[in-house]
């Protein structure tokens, strides 16, 4: 299915200007319930996400949880995730930092945007400036997140290329009692908004070809028959917007 999936997207994209960094975790740690399910064993895993690469010559990004895992992951992510629960996480910030591969910190659903740049820190502390910001939701009360727009704009502030991740902000955690739960209809509108204010580089999109059957967020992710008109329509947004930028 990872195989598959990662050809689907790359023929949706193959007429667009975008870059394509395909995305899958080795393990889903943070889940609601002890029956959720948190993936294939770590070689496997990291055989399948070697054999997207090898196969359509696509750069990989994964979940990284721990900084002992740090060094065997690089070996086969062009990208090192690391998770909003996890990104105050000194440690992990550090090891990820020392692989020399590029880093994407999400921001936790409790941190202020302007915290992000401390944590983007202590990755460049190592001496590694390749860092993206990733705005994924704000807790707001119980089971519910919103996107604070301005915060795009202060993380850009760092320096750094900011992502907005669509699919996780429309989730609702622990909405389904042992899931999440999630409002899938608001994933293109929210990205819209993002890419309006002019401070987002990059987008981050979870897509599934049966999202009702995904092993995890499937009620937040985004169904792959839907990707091609969605991601046409936002290249035409962020084309129009780079333009009024002056070309930037």
């Amino acid at each position: 299915m990872i195989l598959q999936t990662a050809e689907a997207i790359m023929k949706a994209l193959r007429d667009l200007p975008v870059q394509y960094i395909f995305k899958s975790s080795y393990k889903k740690a943070n889940r609601t319930s002890i029956s959720g399910f948190t993936g294939l064993p770590f070689a496997e895993a990291l055989r399948i996400l070697g054999k997207v690469k090898q196969e359509f010559d696509l750069p990989v990004l994964t979940d990284l949880h721990s900084e002992l895992e740090a060094p065997v992951v690089a070996e086969v992510a062009d990208v090192l995730q690391i998770p909003a629960f996890l990104c105050r996480q000194t440690d992990l910030l550090l090891a990820a930092g020392r692989t020399g591969r590029a880093v994407n910190i999400k921001k936790g659903q409790f941190l202020a945007p302007e915290d992000m740049a401390r944590a983007a820190e202590k990755v460049a502390s190592t001496g590694n400036r390749h860092i993206l910001l990733t705005e994924r939701g704000t807790t707001f009360g119980y089971r519910n997140l919103v996107v604070d727009m301005r915060g795009l704009l202060i993380m850009a502030q760092s320096g750094y290329p900011v992502v907005y991740d669509a699919t996780h902000s429309v989730q609702i955690p622990g909405g389904e009692g042992t899931s999440s739960g999630g409002q899938p209809e608001y994933i293109l509108p929210l990205a819209r908004a993002a890419l309006a204010t002019g401070a987002v580089s990059c987008l981050f999109m979870e897509v599934h070809p049966d999202p009702p059957r995904a092993l995890s967020d499937a009620r937040s992710q985004l169904a792959l028959a839907d990707f091609p008109a969605v991601i046409e329509q936002l290249c035409e947004l962020y084309e129009l917007i780079r333009q009024r930028k002056g070309g930037r």
